[in-house]
């Protein structure tokens, strides 16, 4: 049985804390990685530090632990970037956007953020019946990476689970040179 889309996500937290920079970069590999375009351009698709220290001081982040280079951002920072990227990408302002940050519980964001980026995260992923080598029948997991390109992991193998295969694809599309 597949993880749930929350629990995909919530492997993401043990990479926390970060810095501004790495919190823009994790942000930006997961909303690169589910294909979320931008509309315009004050939604590109790679959130900066500088956008990070805005954000916060306008509301729509929390404040990080600490100040200056020491301030770090842990895994509820992540759920607030990746909302408001999202968001952004619908077509949201920033005012439409804090206003809902603000009425919405960390549990709620969870799983609104989770599932966005479902298919990132490997949720969804097809499982078929393949024979290998042997003519043994086996159960595989296949992830689209790009158009025309697959990846497919025997299920019960490690890297079948988790945000193994979000890694896996990650690396593929970074391989062949796609977004």
């Amino acid at each position: 049985m597949a993880d749930s889309p929350v629990a995909l996500l919530r492997a993401h937290a043990r990479h926390a804390p970060w810095n501004a920079r790495g919190l823009a970069a994790h942000a930006s590999s997961l909303t690169d990685a589910a294909g979320l375009r931008p509309t315009n351009a004050s939604a590109r698709a790679a959130p900066s530090a500088r956008a990070i220290r805005f954000y916060v001081a306008n509301g729509l982040l929390d404040r990080p632990e600490g100040t200056g280079t020491a301030a770090t951002y842990n895994y509820r920072h992540l759920l607030q970037l990746l909302a408001i990227k999202i968001r952004q990408r619908e077509g949201r302002t920033l005012a439409e956007i804090k206003e809902e940050l603000h009425e919405v519980s960390g549990d709620i964001l969870e799983r609104r953020v989770a599932q966005s980026l479902s298919p990132t995260l490997g949720v969804g992923a097809d499982t078929a019946a393949l024979a290998t080598d042997d003519d043994a029948p086996h159960s595989w997991r296949r992830l689209a990476v790009a158009d025309g390109i697959e990846l497919h992991v025997r299920e019960d193998s490690p890297a079948a689970h988790g945000d193994r295969l979000v890694l896996m694809r990650e690396a593929v599309r970074a391989a062949i040179g796609r977004p």
